[in-house]
């Protein structure tokens, strides 16, 4: 399992990227898409400000990317 997304990563970049993690970011009550922050701020900084375990929410959004390219494999 490979990790294609990191903390250092803008919201804006993991998005356009990975769109399948939407849905993770709204499982989470973050609805980054609108927001002004998104294209500057990194995932790690936004998820920290939002209260969030990091790491735990990073392994989900990875784990949806990996689940996604093994389905196309």
């Amino acid at each position: 399992m490979s990790n294609n997304i990191n903390g250092q990563m803008s919201l804006t970049e993991v998005i356009q990227k990975y769109p399948d993690t939407v849905k993770i970011l709204q499982k989470h009550n973050l609805h980054c898409l609108g927001c002004i922050l998104a294209a500057g701020e990194s995932l790690e900084d936004g998820l920290r400000a939002h209260g969030l375990n990091v790491e735990q929410v990073i392994a989900e959004m990875n784990e949806e990317v990996n689940k996604k390219s093994e389905v196309s494999e």
